[in-house]
Formats: structure tokens, sequence, C-alpha cells
């Protein structure tokens, strides 16, 4: 039973929502704003849509017949294969994706009733785009030319850091924004690197991925770019004094993130073999996440903003 409650929202990728909801309530502590109760709320929320996310692409992917043309399911890539296998069956996957959204939407409703009717804007906004990406025809991924990157890494990225922001600020503000960049390209990578054992199903089933546009060889400039972005963008919000200094802890990940690099260069077109390269892209975005983090609190501690 356990198994099966950690397998069907693929659980171990929480991690993409973590990171988000930490960094957005990180950054509000370091300008002086923080409550134990509605960082736990946001949270709790955060992984209901994450899990619904999760499982309604699953279904989506069932629908379309791309899961069921996979021939190279990896850990990382082919979704988590519990309607092929039997596990539990396609309907059940929907209701559990229901009942996950319904649970997002009460503790959102909640927090917006108690901290400001943004939330629903937001919340709104994450909901949608959680739904559009998984669409068979007619969805984000489907339509192509990088909505789907767009929109995951929207919803992983500002969409999140800026939820759990308000949620103890009661406000909006364009350096929490900024930071949120990063953190949107890094959870936009790791698709993007998912997306090439994907590549044939995605294909036969006329999916237009970034990956199924561009072709796997020339997809990989697209992965450096990408990583470049996150350091560039963090390196420019430090030096405009929109992010702490401290945020350059997160640069420390250079070095992984080009172990990456090198892995796709030489298995782009080889499942078995580029399975390592996945695996680091998800730790780059964890560890660059909670480095940012930590640059927030460590600043809060020593460096806070000046007001006035």
């Amino acid at each position: 039973m356990l198994h099966k409650i950690i397998r069907i929202p693929r659980a171990p990728f929480f991690t993409a929502t973590l990171v988000p909801v930490f960094l957005g309530t990180a950054i509000a502590w370091w300008e002086g704003h923080f409550h134990w109760g509605y960082f736990l709320l946001a949270f709790i929320g955060g992984l209901a849509a994450h899990a619904a996310t999760n499982i309604i692409n699953d279904y989506g992917d069932h629908l379309s017949g791309n899961d069921e043309a996979n021939p190279h399911p990896t850990p990382f890539s082919g979704g988590s294969r519990v309607i092929q296998e039997g596990v539990v069956s396609a309907q059940t996957m929907l209701y559990i994706a229901i009942t996950c959204y319904l649970l997002t939407a009460i503790i959102g409703l909640y927090l917006a009733y108690v901290r400001g009717w943004m939330l629903i804007v937001i919340g709104a906004l994450g909901i949608f785009l959680s739904v559009w990406y998984s669409l068979p025809r007619f969805g984000a991924s489907y339509i192509g030319h990088g909505l789907g990157e767009l929109a995951v890494g929207l919803g992983f990225g500002p969409i999140m850091v800026l939820g759990a922001y308000y949620v103890q600020t009661q406000h909006l503000s364009w350096p929490a924004f900024w930071a949120s960049i990063p953190v949107g390209f890094l959870i936009a990578e790791v698709l993007y690197i998912n997306e090439f054992p994907d590549y044939e199903a995605d294909k036969v089933v006329d999916k237009h991925t970034l990956i199924v546009h561009w072709g796997r060889e020339k997809a990989v400039k697209g992965y450096v770019i990408i990583l470049a972005a996150v350091y560039i963008t963090i390196l420019i919000g430090v030096l405009a004094r929109w992010m702490p200094g401290t945020s350059l802890l997160a640069i420390l990940t250079a070095p992984l993130a080009y172990k990456a690099i090198r892995t796709l260069r030489r298995f782009y077109d080889r499942v078995p073999e580029i399975i390592p390269a996945n695996a680091v892209t998800i730790q780059v975005h964890l560890f660059t996440g909670l480095l940012l983090v930590l640059a927030y609190l460590v600043a809060g501690w020593f460096f806070p903003p000046t007001t006035g």
C-alpha cells in the first residue's frame, strides 16, 4: 500500500514543489515576514497540486497512448506506469487527481480568505497550467513550440514561489519574481532532458515537445542555453540588487551542471546511457534551489534589506 501511495503521484519528484515553496517563504523571511501555519498550509497545498499534476498527466498520456507507445520508460520519464501495469485503473487515477485538485482548492480558498484575494488568481493560473499541460491534442505539449516547457516552468517557478511569498507578505514584488525565474528555468530543464528518452513515443502521438521539434542532436544546445540562463539570471539579480549577494552560493552547482552537459552530449540518443544526465539535472535543480533558500536565510540573519 505504501509503495502505491508513493508511486501513483510520483512522490520522489516532489522536490519540484519543495524548492519553490521554500524559496518563496525564505524571500519573505528575508524581508521580515514568516508564519509557520501559513507556510505549512502553502506547502501542503503545493504538494496536493503537484500530485494532481502528475496524476492527471499520467491519465492524459494514457488517453493519448503516449505512455503505451513508449519503448524506453526510465525512472525519470515515461510516466509512473501504474495504469499500464494494472496497478490502478485509469478511472481511479482521474478520481485521485480530482481529489487532489479539490484539496488544493480548499487550502487555496482558505488562504485567500485570510491572506488576500490575489491567491485566487495565482492558484487558478497554476491549476489551469497543470491541466492544460496534460490535455491530449489541445494541451500545451501537443501544441508545442515550447509551450509545454513554459507551462511547467511557470507553474513550478514563478507561480509557486510567488504564491508562497504572498501567503507570508500579502503582496507581490519584482525582486521575488526575479528570484523565481532561475527556479522556473531549472524545472523546465528537468522536463526538457526527460523528453530525450520520450522522443520516439512523443513523435508517435504527435506531441510537439522542443526535443521533437528540433531533434535530439540540436536540442542539446537548448539544454546548455537553459542552464546558462539559470546562472546568468542569478548574477543579474545580484548585480541589480534584486537578490542578496549570498545568492551567488547557488553558482556552486555549476560543476554538477557541466557533468550533466557532458553526459548529454555523448548519449543524447542512447536511452540507458542518458539516465545519469537525467538524475544529475534533478540534483542541479534541488541543490541550486536549496542554496538559494540558504542564501536568503543567511542574508536574513546578517544582511536584512534596508527600508526607507
